[in-house]
């Protein structure tokens, strides 16, 4: 008898070692690494770093947008995206296009147009459906790149077309949208009750459910209390004092609005504003496509505006 004991004494030491090996920590599911930020401590960053230690690209990742923008390690955050970025892994290289766009970490200076079309043209090449969506945006306007509308409208159905197949295969196979390892990117992509952009096209799709790393940021500012605006005031002081955007300086950053990608400014005014309302702020072009067909196509010139001039018209 104490000859079995002793050799399941061994049996479990032995298995307890292997559980350490950085083979199981490279090797661990997207779904272990999914941290919510209600939970995040001390023992939860020391795994996620084990795990990109050893080489685990998603932990990389997540681990990089969390210190990036949630912890302000922005060196720290960005060299672990960049990691993931060189693994191959698409959303880390829309992440970083989305950086180098913004100069974010940095000064407005520091904003490289052409390296974030590179990078998005990487993930684009790659599936990642945001990253498609963000190109398509660029070609059409010239920015990064050199202008040409057709084939950014190309890049844009691409990118519809992409979404259609990731939701058609997870329909297929009984699992949740966000179950496909490149269906969504750096803001998800959906409202409530189907797939903003492939309803135009009479589709009702499941939404894509983002990924965790935009999830874990958007609940952290939430818990926080910091949230995105997404109305226009009904007076300049109004708005001035919604977006944080006063006068007299010291405002507070912004956060994207679109409500699922969960990124903030790192210093002010650095995110794209709406042209028309002024209020809404967003971090690319994708999240402000999405945005615009989710809400604040509705915000941004409410129902009661259009009754007034119209009644002033009479």
């Amino acid at each position: 008898m104490r000859g079995v004991q002793g050799l399941i004494r061994n049996l479990c030491k032995r298995l307890n070692g292997l559980g350490r090996h950085d083979m199981v920590f490279a090797k661990a599911s997207p779904a272990s690494l999914a941290v919510k930020a209600a939970s995040w401590s001390e023992p939860v960053q020391r795994f996620l770093k084990r795990c990109a230690d050893a080489g685990n690209l998603e932990a990389c990742y997540i681990l990089g947008m969390i210190r990036f923008y949630c912890l302000g390690n922005r060196s720290g955050g960005a060299a672990l995206l960049a990691r993931a970025a060189v693994g191959g892994h698409a959303a880390a290289l829309y992440s970083l296009a989305v950086i180098q766009f913004n100069g974010s970490g940095g000064a407005k200076s520091d904003r490289d147009l052409r390296a974030g079309a590179a990078l998005c043209a990487r993930a684009a090449a790659l599936g990642h459906v945001d990253a498609l969506r963000e190109l398509g945006h660029c070609l059409q306007d010239g920015y990064g790149v050199r202008q040409d509308p057709a084939e950014g409208r190309r890049f844009l159905v691409a990118a519809n077309a992409r979404e259609l197949t990731l939701a058609l295969a997870a329909a297929a196979s009984h699992r949740p949208f966000a179950a496909l390892p490149l269906g969504v990117g750096g803001g998800g992509s959906g409202t409530i009750g189907g797939c903003p952009l492939l309803s135009d096209f009479g589709w009702s799709l499941p939404e894509a459910e983002p990924h965790p790393a935009n999830l874990f940021m958007a609940d952290w500012w939430a818990s926080r209390g910091v949230q995105a605006s997404a109305k226009k005031a009904a007076n300049p002081e109004e708005a001035a004092a919604a977006t944080g955007d006063s006068d007299g300086g010291g405002g507070e950053l912004r956060l994207c609005s679109h409500v699922r990608c969960g990124r903030r400014e790192t210093r002010r005014h650095e995110f794209r504003r709406c042209s028309v309302c002024g209020a809404a702020n967003y971090c690319s072009r994708a999240c402000q496509a999405l945005d615009w067909k989710r809400a604040h196509k509705a915000q941004c010139v409410p129902m009661d505006r259009w009754l007034l001039a119209a009644g002033e018209a009479q």
